[in-house]
Parts: C-alpha cells; structure tokens; sequence
C-alpha cells in the first residue's frame, strides 16, 4: 500500500519557498496532478473496507511509516529537527489539503488518522490540518502577510 510514498515531497524545498498566495495556487494544482493517485489509493481503500476506521488508521500508519523510514535512511538513522518541521509544514499547507480536496466522503477520516500517526511516529509534531481554502484564505500577497 503508498509503495513510494516518499516522492510526495519531492519538490518540496522548491514548493515551500517565498510561498504566495500566488504560488500556492500554482502548486497545489501541480502537486495534485502528480500526487493524485496516492490520495485516491488511500480513500478507495477505505472506502472498500467493512472497518473504515481501522481500514484508514492502517493507511495512514503506511503514510507515516514509509516516510519516516526514508528520511531516516537521508538522514544516517536520524531525522533533524529542520527537517522534521520542513516535512511538518509540507503535510499542513500540502498534504492535508489535497486530500481534503478529494472530497471524498472518507477524506476527513482519513485526514484525523494521518495526523494521529503522523504526531505518533514523528517527534514533536503536534500538527493539525486545514482545508484548501483556509489555508489559502491566510494568505494576503504573502503568508500571513510576512514574508
């Protein structure tokens, strides 16, 4: 299940900087267009399940699993504390949205489950999500207006 998550943050340096109102538009159409079938593999699994619950609990450990097994392979074994807020980031402002995006009616379930394996398997992550249009919404020109 997710075989290659990891490649969902790919680009990511590039995504996360000078971010605007703008850009955020542009990147989250692109990173959509690449990323879709991952998100599609996980609300179709769901879906298909008699235990949805469990069903997206499972998808969502496989999520957070196999990232961190690849960042920690980069990182010799350990995940540096940049690194983790950059991938904490990315799930807020990316991840989370596109799958809300979905709007797949499991897309919420999902979303509770991916942020409670995400903060379980990741240290001081305490992440939450919001949709798309929050998230864009937040921005005047520029993040919040200061950058």
């Amino acid at each position: 299940m997710l075989e290659h998550i990891e490649t969902i943050f790919d680009g990511m340096p590039d995504m996360m900087k000078r971010l605007k109102k703008a850009s955020y538009a542009a990147n989250m159409r692109q990173f959509r267009e690449k990323n879709g079938r991952f998100f599609d593999e996980m609300t179709q699994y769901v879906d298909a399940a008699p235990d949805k619950e469990a069903a997206a609990r499972e998808a969502a450990q496989a999520f957070a699993g196999q990232v961190d097994a690849y960042f920690r392979a980069q990182g010799r074994g350990k995940i540096r504390s940049r690194m983790q807020a950059d991938l904490n980031f990315f799930m807020i402002f990316y991840v989370f949205p596109a799958l809300l995006l979905t709007e797949h009616p499991e897309s919420v379930r999902i979303a509770d489950a991916l942020r409670d394996a995400w903060r379980g398997t990741f240290k001081d992550s305490n992440i939450d999500y919001r949709d798309y249009d929050t998230m864009y919404n937040a921005f005047n020109e520029k993040i919040l207006g200061i950058f």
